[in-house]
């Protein structure tokens, strides 16, 4: 009976996607800068390895700059969670990993990392994602995990690229 000492020790990890060659991507939603008048494309597909590849370009016409993809989840608490976990193949270049508590708020929580050309586990912990809204930060205090409905990716690194990023799983600690 030792052992239930040791239980709040013991952190749960949370599959919130797992991207496979069955994996249904109805649920994710491409959100490009067309929708400010910009000229950004990009695509949200699998591979024939079964990872999600979020691919396109970067234009900064008529005010662009942007491409993300979003997805929507069921509330879910992670108040006993301390950080995303996510394992991407990236490009070189930097993008943003964005949580929503509510769906409708308008700000994001931001966490910008630098991807490299090899998979890599990216550790995003909850207390370094800032608010943020259109870039500029929101004076509130940073993401608490007490609830998550949306998840997001995003590409604005002020210039017109391309890209590509590859996603195996999104997990939560």
């Amino acid at each position: 009976m030792q052992f239930l000492n040791l239980l709040p020790f013991i952190m749960s990890t949370i599959l919130l996607f797992d991207f496979n060659p069955k994996s249904n991507l109805d649920s994710w939603q491409v959100v490009d800068d067309v929708v400010m008048g910009g000229e950004s494309t990009s695509n949200f597909s699998l591979n024939s390895e079964g990872n999600a590849v979020f691919s396109g370009t970067v234009s900064l016409d008529n005010n662009g700059g942007f491409c993300s993809v979003q997805y929507a989840l069921k509330p879910i608490n992670l108040k006993e969670n301390s950080a995303f976990i996510i394992k991407i193949k990236g490009d070189g270049k930097n993008y943003q990993f964005r949580a929503k508590a509510n769906k409708k708020d308008y700000y994001s929580f931001v966490y910008e990392f630098e991807t490299t050309k090899d998979w890599q586990i990216v550790e995003i912990p909850f207390k370094e994602m800032q608010a943020s809204f259109r870039g500029r930060k929101v004076a509130i205090p940073n993401y608490d995990g007490n609830n998550l409905e949306e998840i997001a990716f995003l590409i604005g690194n002020k210039k017109a690229e391309n890209f590509e990023l590859l996603l195996d799983r999104i997990e939560v600690k």
